[in-house]
């Protein structure tokens, strides 16, 4: 009976050369099929050693750790571990590593490791390590990970003849497996560094900024420093600009109100186009603050770092770490954030972070932030280079963010129930961002902003001037109040009054369902309709707002902000991202009955403590 030739399985990390390395290897004698009972990739060749003798290799689907988070990673830790039916264990491991990213590398290596299986290390593209500045040493990699290893650049067929002999020599050995080191990633580190032969300056900087930045509790409390700081300076930076803005805006008015007769189409212009479209944009330098900042963190290389800090909490509200990002671009806009959940394998994940996305504090929700708490806060220092204002501001995306981690947990547990997938990252060197791409970033987002207060803004506004215009009111009568528009929030009233909101509110919510915006420019055609002397024209808006409503019903509004599901685009996006009505609708559900309780709880608290 002929013994079958010795099975070699070539394992690593997705991205590491694995499968440029088994076509060096294996030539033009493959064969491509599926694992039985899956719909997995088996790619299998044959390599003929240096005594003519044949071994088959396995390119088993790249995976980052021996706990499967998708189909392929289950592939590979069954095959690994011989639980596969119809296919054998292999006889030994060749192990490819990306020499630039070791440290990530070697973590799955050290798994492997204690298999106990015969193993060879394919130390892969130490052309590109070198280009960054790294030179390792292959024989103290050796000497730590106790088994060969062999320098390759497996595109150019480099150190190939030298991985045959290795893989030769480690046939038929018997191995002992090592006990796994209690932290993974701390003894991958350790021996990286070990292996360190020589490294460029900027590598250094990554690996001493790192051990700052990723420390469990050092990392986390700057994480909320920089936060902190971003929010501070949306309110610190944008003093002046607003100013400009709000003077022109003011000039603008002034100019048609002088050139046009009283009547329909100056309040059209006035009331309307400038007076509610102008009270959005006035808000652009803090959106283009907000985005510096963003822009800043992502172009360090910082911004992925983070997301490895927040992958602990969230693991704990039963979240992927891959839901960071889709969730991080929702404080962007929640429609590319649940675009991104593509990305996310496990169904329950994905859906989960779909449903708990527009909890992230979008731009949208900036404007009405800003505005009630210019209104309502002062304008004062609690500390050194700490104003009230961006604390309170801070607060609020932190409760959004709690509360996106609370609704996770608590969907997890019932209608997403199920279990959570394992999230692995590499983590790019710190870099200075070009000043060009933070200028194209800034530009493109200040066309997106514009283009939506002249879009669906606009439109929106322009609608509610009709419905508050007509019919007019007589004398003794508010206009605001006998329009259609004030008879339709006189119903909406009934149903918000007893969370604190007033006629204002109730008029502002329905048309904000368009764009979160909208309540911003709502609330400004209103009071300008409503405007009745030359005092109140020469008002501000967060000036009128102060003096007209209790600080119990500001505050109750932002917290309905905070949760509310009022954008119309996140809701379609969510339809066709779940291929039906079902989860929008619960979507919009839980987050209005979740806004409603905590605009609530806050006005109800607010009015006990005699704010």
């Amino acid at each position: 009976m002929t013994m079958p030739a010795p099975l070699i399985a070539v394992v690593g990390n997705p991205n590491a050369g694995k499968s440029a390395l088994f076509n060096a290897l294996t030539g033009a004698r493959q064969k491509v099929g599926n694992y039985p009972g899956v719909t997995v990739e088996r790619k299998s060749g044959r390599m003929l050693l240096g005594d003519g003798r044949p071994v088959e290799l396995v390119d088993l689907p790249g995976a980052y750790g021996l706990e499967p988070s998708s189909p392929d990673e289950a592939v590979t830790r069954d095959v690994l571990t011989g639980r596969l039916t119809g296919e054998r264990r292999p006889d030994a491991l060749l192990v490819v590593l990306d020499a630039s990213n070791l440290d990530n590398h070697l973590r799955f290596a050290l798994e492997l490791r204690s298999l106990g299986l015969p193993m060879v290390i394919a130390l892969n593209m130490v052309d590109m390590a070198a280009r960054d500045g790294l030179t390792l040493d292959p024989g103290a990699l050796s000497a730590e990970l106790g088994v060969p290893v062999v320098e390759t650049v497996a595109v150019r067929r480099r150190g190939i003849d030298d991985l045959r002999s290795a893989i030769e020599g480690q046939l038929g050995r018997k191995v002992e497996a090592p006990a796994l080191p209690p932290s993974l990633q701390r003894e991958a580190r350790r021996i990286a560094q070990a292996a360190v032969l020589s490294e460029a300056p900027v590598r250094r900087w990554t690996h001493r900024l790192d051990r700052w930045l990723l420390h469990p509790v050092a990392g986390p409390l700057i994480l909320a420093l920089v936060m902190f700081t971003m929010f501070q300076a949306v309110f610190a930076w944008s003093e002046t600009p607003v100013g400009w803005i709000e003077g022109a805006i003011e000039a603008l008015g002034t100019l048609v109100t002088d050139s046009l007769p009283e009547g329909t189409l100056r309040s059209l212009l006035v009331d309307g186009v400038i007076g509610g479209v102008g009270a959005v944009v006035v808000f652009l330098p803090q959106i283009l603050i907000l985005f510096l900042f963003i822009l800043l963190l992502e172009g360090t290389g910082y911004m992925v770092r983070a997301a490895f800090l927040m992958d602990r909490l969230m693991s704990r509200a039963g979240l992927s770490g891959r839901a960071f990002i889709p969730l991080l671009s929702s404080f962007a806009c929640a429609v590319p954030g649940i675009m991104a959940t593509r990305t996310i394998d496990n169904e329950k994940d994905r859906l989960t972070t779909i449903l708990v996305a527009p909890l992230m504090t979008c731009s949208a929700r900036l404007p009405v932030y800003t505005l009630i708490i210019a209104a309502f806060i002062p304008d004062r220092a609690v500390g050194p280079g700490i104003g009230l204002q961006g604390l309170v501001m801070f607060g609020l995306y932190l409760a959004g963010i709690l509360g996106a981690l609370g609704a996770a947990l608590l969907l997890r547990k019932t209608v997403a129930r199920g279990a959570s997938s394992f999230f692995m990252m590499e983590l790019p060197k710190y870099q200075l961002p070009a000043v060009k791409d933070i200028a194209l970033g800034l530009w493109q987002r200040a066309v997106i902003f514009l283009k939506r207060a002249g879009g669906i803004i606009l439109v929106t506004t322009v609608l509610l001037w009709a419905l508050a215009s007509f019919p007019q009111a007589g004398p003794g009568q508010k206009q605001s109040e006998v329009s259609i528009a004030g008879k339709i929030a006189s119903g909406i009233e009934v149903v918000v009054a007893p969370i604190g909101f007033n006629h204002d509110i109730a008029l502002a919510l329905l048309p904000s369902m368009a764009a979160r915006e909208v309540a911003v420019s709502a609330i400004a055609t209103v009071y300008a309709i409503d405007q009745s002397d030359e005092a109140q024209l020469e008002q501000s808006l967060a000036e009128r707002l102060g003096g007209s409503w209790p600080l119990p019903t500001a505050l109750a509004f932002l917290a309905w902000f905070v949760f509310a599901p009022q954008c119309i685009s996140t809701i379609a996006v969510t339809r066709r991202e779940t291929n039906g009505w079902k989860w929008p609708m619960f979507m919009v559900g839980y987050l209005f009955a979740l806004a409603y309780v905590a605009a609530g709880l806050t006005y109800w608290t607010a009015v006990a403590l005699g704010l």
